[in-house]
């Protein structure tokens, strides 16, 4: 049996790596005849930044955890409104509540006052899969826009232009081209409730999310995709954004995926958060900290299964915090990390985790639906993509990226301080020491718990049960199948 399950498990590696080397191949491919093809390759020195997108100096970001946070700041800037109001996110619904007190509007409601003052309001959305093959469905879009449009002013148009199987997945708010938010956070109850907090009460589903709120010359880097976006696909043109002056000292650079073939504006596409993901990772030398939905990519996998067999130094780790049930593709993630601890090998410089909301006797699970990658503590990006192909090469999204490193180090430490319920004082050493000294033994323990019955006493745990390799072969063969 021992034999059987050893020949079964080495089959299924060299049909994961064939499979995952085709895929890569065909993405070398797109991006050289799209003019993209340097964004795969290996450098030397490797600067984050690179070249493909506009940095922009003079800026203020603040970083905002959960929804709790977030949510309250953006309807507040959208009451605030002078002039506009743009919205682009992948699914949103009316009677959504940006806040929870007694009172608050629903969202229909909070964009008809608005629009009711003069102030444009303009949302776009994803019109939903072709198919009813899963949510939000091209009906429920539809409904959604109806109720948004009927009666208050607001314009609302549904962009159907995605790649077969793909979505427009962005989530981005700009209010008078003088402040925008990017991040992950959508409009909607589907799925998950969004308004969680670092405390993480529990509830049906909570939604572990950030949110960038800018200021400063990188907003109309923001205002101009959407208006870019908006004039092709509902036919009005919007006036160029007007660049603001500095108001801060923070350097930041808008990524995106634009897929090819689906813009005029991009008819080449733009894959700068591949880049930017890529650049920084391959950088690396003391850390790599991930909060991601879902860890696909095998260009993404490859950079860190590198750093683990020939690491940089010999206090260098990964931590990866990820749901411990994605939406899908749970086994293709997975596959990933099993080949990631492969490459470790016990060495205990790679840590995967996630968490789950703890009251008493009442545990419930906490959807890690982040996009954030931090590197040295020198380099943060912050929105909408995901580890994965779609993210990466298919759906449209907007990331922001710094180099503020007191803005990156504070967003880790806030961030560590939530997962390990410590305060920020006792995170803040050196991220080896605490990797090894408070993640680990923390998550190992609750683990331990979980497998003999025990009832978890913390929301961190190691994430268990690495499937199969033929389990990671969705993402790949799914690419092939769809990427074009």
């Amino acid at each position: 049996m021992t034999t059987f399950r050893t020949f079964l498990d080495k089959a299924d590696e060299r049909l994961g790596d064939g499979l995952e080397h085709v895929l890569c191949a065909h993405h070398r491919r797109r991006l050289r005849g799209l003019g993209w093809g340097d964004v795969l390759g290996r450098g030397g020195a490797v600067d984050p930044f690179g070249g493909r997108a506009a940095v922009r100096d003079g800026n203020r970001v603040e970083v905002l955890i959960d929804g709790e946070e977030s949510l309250p700041v953006i309807a507040d800037a959208i009451r605030r409104a002078k002039s506009h109001v743009h919205i682009a996110n992948w699914h949103a619904s009316a009677d959504f509540r940006l806040t929870r007190e007694p009172g608050a509007p629903t969202l229909r409601e909070l964009l008809a006052e608005t629009a009711g003052r003069g102030i444009g309001v303009r949302v776009l959305m994803w019109a939903g899969p072709p198919v009813p093959a899963f949510q939000p469905s091209r009906g429920l879009a539809k409904e959604q826009q109806r109720k948004l449009t009927e009666g208050t002013g607001v314009q609302c148009v549904l962009d159907s232009r995605e790649r077969t199987m793909h979505c427009h997945h962005e989530k981005i708010v700009v209010v008078d081209d003088e402040v925008a938010f990017v991040g992950g956070v959508d409009f909607t109850a589907l799925q998950g409730d969004r308004h969680d907090s670092p405390d993480h009460p529990p509830r049906d589903m909570g939604w572990h999310d950030l949110v960038t709120r800018l200021e400063g010359p990188v907003v109309a880097d923001v205002a101009e995709h959407f208006r870019h976006r908006w004039t092709e696909v509902a036919g009005e043109d919007l006036p160029e954004p007007k660049r603001s002056g500095p108001a801060g000292e923070t350097r930041v650079q808008l990524l995106r995926t634009v897929p090819d073939s689906t813009y005029d504006f991009a008819p080449k596409g733009e894959f700068t958060i591949l880049d930017g993901y890529l650049r920084a990772l391959r950088s690396a030398r003391r850390l790599i900290y991930l909060e991601n939905q879902f860890l696909w990519s095998p260009e993404i996998a490859e950079v860190l299964l590198d750093k683990l067999r020939n690491p940089p130094d010999d206090r260098f780790r990964i931590v990866l915090l990820l749901p411990r049930k994605p939406s899908n593709g749970a086994d293709t993630t997975r596959g990933q990390l099993g080949r990631l601890l492969d490459a470790d090998d016990g060495a205990g410089r790679l840590l995967a985790a996630t968490v789950s909301a703890h009251e008493g006797e009442t545990a419930s699970p906490v959807y890690v639906h982040a996009k954030v990658g931090i590197v040295d503590d020198e380099w943060l990006t912050i929105g909408s993509a995901n580890l994965n192909e779609h993210s990466l090469f298919n759906d449209t999204e907007v990331n922001i990226a710094t180099d503020d490193r007191e803005l990156v180090r504070t967003t880790r430490l806030r961030l560590w301080a939530e997962h390990l319920g410590r305060p920020m004082t006792e995170v803040d050493a050196d991220p080896a020491d605490v990797v090894d000294g408070l993640w680990r033994p923390l998550a190992q323990e609750q683990l331990d718990r979980e497998n003999r019955g025990e009832r978890r006493t913390h929301r961190l745990v190691l994430l268990p049960g690495v499937s199969r390799r033929a389990g990671r072969l969705q993402g790949p063969l799914r690419g092939l199948l769809v990427d074009g």
